[in-house]
């Protein structure tokens, strides 16, 4: 019997810890890209898989000339997050429709990863989904 409930205890555990995890597919708030995240060298980060736009949109924002037609397709818009508590932090977001890079944050709240950029006191939060 003790080993039925703890067998139970466990797979009720690891489907916790598995729900917590922010690895993966996620739709940015417009809908309009889909953004993989994944770990590499003990940090988080996130490129970009999928845009409405199609595969062939490039980079023209980019602050750096030489940048500006590379395909948007893979490049990471997060990187450098590390888990501190129940948050991700010390990383930084690239945004393609402005060109700027932001330090960011994200946390889970339920099923949504709320995915922060900040610079000073000013911030703008928003909400990813998992893919239907």
């Amino acid at each position: 019997m003790k080993k039925i409930l703890f067998s139970m205890a466990l797979a009720i555990m690891s489907m916790t810890a598995h729900a917590q995890d922010i690895l993966g597919k996620w739709v940015t708030e417009a809908g309009n890209a889909h953004v993989e995240i994944y770990e590499a060298g003990g940090k988080v980060n996130g490129k970009i898989v999928w845009l409405e736009q199609g595969p062939d949109t490039r980079d023209t924002h980019n602050p750096d000339a030489s940048q500006r037609s590379r395909k948007l397709m893979g490049v990471n818009i997060l990187s450098g997050l590390s888990k501190k508590d129940k948050k991700w932090e010390g990383g930084k977001i690239y945004n393609p429709k402005n060109g700027k890079t932001y330090k960011c944050s994200m946390w889970l709240e339920g099923k949504e990863l709320k995915v922060r950029g900040h610079v000073g006191i000013f911030h703008d939060t928003q909400t990813w989904k998992r893919p239907q």
